[in-house]
């Protein structure tokens, strides 16, 4: 009866803790060089912090670079999924730290390039239409300073919520890329997101539990 209980207890914790993750909780991701132009490879300073915005439909996106190597994050890509558009109908607002000046490509009219390298990538990376931006200016305006961030905001498509989103990264479904330039060769690089399982890692520590409690049950 014991050992029941300890299982039943151990699974319950796990399966909670995968339904019920915090929404207010931002998600770090990280990034991974996809291009060699540049002999610096910076994608250990570059982050995204992913996060469910209180009484909304939205979803945020907070970029920064922890610049230990000097570079700027000068433009920022989503692909989501096919191309249309299928997690978020469209950016909502944006929001620039002092010293960063990012604009919607949509506003300013332009038609972007698509992520650089992007096209190595399986499948290749497609920027799905609106959901791009860029700096307004000089490079000097991109993400260039541990303090600096551009926060974009999405609103969700029909019923998605921050959990769909994450599952959308994990699976590649969802991809963000960017364009930093300014390295200290004068190059620049694609970078594009690395994915992070949030749910499965919380998952796997329900799981690990339950090994655990197993094993010391059988002694």
């Amino acid at each position: 009866m014991k050992k029941f209980t300890l299982v039943f207890l151990a699974l319950f914790l796990g399966s909670f803790l995968v339904l019920n993750a915090p929404q207010a909780q931002a998600y770090t991701i990280g990034f991974y060089k996809i291009t060699n132009n540049s002999i610096y490879d910076v994608s250990g300073q570059l982050s995204v912090d992913v996060n469910a915005v209180p009484n909304t439909d939205d979803v945020s996106f907070t970029f920064r670079n922890n610049v230990g190597i000097a570079s700027s994050i000068t433009e920022i890509y989503f692909d989501d999924g096919t191309g249309t558009g299928t997690l978020f109908s469209t950016i909502v607002n944006l929001e620039n730290s002092s010293g960063v000046n990012f604009v919607q490509d949509s506003i300013k009219k332009v038609n972007p390039q698509n992520l650089p390298g992007g096209n190595t990538l399986s499948p290749p990376f497609e920027t799905t239409a609106g959901f791009s931006a860029s700096v307004d200016g000089p490079t000097a305006l991109g993400i260039n300073a541990a303090g600096e961030y551009v926060t974009i905001f999405f609103d969700l498509n029909g019923i998605n919520d921050i959990n769909d989103v994450l599952d959308a990264i994990n699976s590649l479904d969802l991809r963000i890329g960017l364009h930093v330039r300014a390295h200290p060769d004068g190059n620049s690089d694609g970078y594009v997101n690395v994915p992070v399982p949030a749910a499965a890692w919380l998952l796997g520590s329900g799981v690990l539990g339950l090994v655990v409690i197993r094993r010391r049950v059988k002694k």
